[in-house]
Order: structure tokens, then C-alpha cells, then sequence
């Protein structure tokens, strides 16, 4: 199990709604919502007002650098319906987006991809919903 990560009280109630969806069949989206499930009932829950602004939470834009490439790229953490990866929005169900959520500037993020494992590092929250004063994002 990996560290604590924290969420919104508000981040969190949305995130339960999505994961506790009922997901039929051999739906590859099960993993993902499963893995996501687990973080979110891990998380510690915190007021929206009180989050620290270097924490990734829902709609944070963030600067990640992947540690085996150098590589650094801005994403945006959206809800699935709002992905768009042309404009850098990745979906909190990609491995990915589970693996920022929550974390803060300086942490290094690992997750299982076929064929090894990838590492990145959160270099900076660029944007931070409830650090600009919109609590219902």
C-alpha cells in the first residue's frame, strides 16, 4: 500500500458516486474503477478550504517529469466525461490520473504499466481549484 493521499470532501462524494457505479460484463473500465476505488477509500478527507494548494486534487493542472525519460509534460485532472487528451485533460481513470490524485508537488508517483513499472515526479500544481476559491469544481 502506497502513502496517504488527501482528497476534498467534495472530490471524495464525487469520486465514491463514480466508482460505486455498477460495472457489467468483462467492461475494461472495472480495473480501472476498482483501482480507483481503492485510492479514494484510503484517502484522508479534508475540508476544500483547508487542502494544502500543492496537493492534486480534481481539475488541478499539474507539471509532471517522467524520471526514466526526463520528459515533462502539464496535464489537467478531469472526471472522464471532461477528457480530452489533444488539450491535456486525462481521465482520473487512467493509470495515470489515479496515480496523481491526491499527491503533492515533490512527490514521486509509480504505477504498474504492461512491462514494468513508470515513475514521475509532480514538479509543480500549476493550478489548484480550491487554492483559486472555487470549492465546487
Amino acid at each position: 500500500m502506497g502513502k496517504n493521499i488527501h482528497l476534498t470532501k467534495t472530490d471524495y462524494d464525487k469520486l465514491m458516486a463514480l466508482v460505486t457505479v455498477e460495472v457489467t460484463g468483462a467492461d475494461p473500465d472495472r480495473a480501472l474503477l476498482k483501482d480507483l476505488r481503492t485510492e479514494v477509500e484510503r484517502a484522508i478527507i479534508v475540508d476544500s478550504k483547508e487542502i494544502d494548494p500543492d496537493i492534486v486534487t480534481m481539475n488541478s493542472k499539474v507539471r509532471i517529469q517522467d524520471l526514466d525519460s526526463g520528459e515533462e509534460n502539464e496535464y489537467t485532472l478531469v472526471y472522464p466525461m471532461a477528457e480530452d487528451f489533444s488539450q491535456g485533460k486525462i481521465s482520473v481513470l487512467v493509470p495515470l490520473g489515479t496515480a496523481l490524485l491526491g499527491f503533492r508537488k515533490g512527490d514521486v508517483v509509480e504505477w504498474k504499466i504492461p512491462g514494468g513499472l513508470r515513475r514521475i515526479k509532480i514538479k509543480k500544481v500549476l493550478y489548484q481549484p480550491e487554492a483559486a476559491g472555487d470549492f465546487n469544481a
